[in-house]
């Protein structure tokens, strides 16, 4: 299995933005978008502040294959289902990592309909 090397989770967790590039069924990328990612502990996540209704989480639910760049990262992963036990603690990363934006960008981050999209990132190989 594949794991994040250090250096990997200091840049892609250091980062403010994150380039989410979700693979279309026939296997091309589709556009990046440009969303938040927090670290907890080893393992990347990111969320949709729109909830399902987010247009590139349900391109994730289409193709769960994707890459990501971020920090100077730039990643093929699996967009895996996350452990909705880290919830509380992922909330957590988001307000201390976006602590310094308005809380009307962070409180969506935070919702019931945001968690409801808590996506780990799994990398992987190219083409794997």
């Amino acid at each position: 299995m594949i794991t994040w090397t250090t250096d990997e989770l200091d840049r892609i967790g250091n980062a403010d933005e994150l380039q989410v590039i979700s693979q279309r069924p026939d296997g091309t990328l589709r556009n990046p978008v440009t969303i938040w990612v927090v670290r907890h502990g080893d393992d990347l996540y990111i969320r949709s502040y729109k909830g399902l209704g987010g247009a590139w989480f349900r391109h994730l639910q289409e193709h769960r294959d994707g890459r990501i760049q971020a920090g100077g990262v730039d990643k093929d992963v699996t967009f895996a289902y996350a452990d909705h036990e880290l919830d509380d603690q992922i909330d957590a990363a988001y307000r201390a990592k976006y602590h310094g934006y308005s809380a009307s960008y962070v409180d969506p981050m935070v919702t019931a309909q945001a968690r409801s999209t808590t996506t780990r990132l799994v990398p992987r190989t190219a083409g794997g």
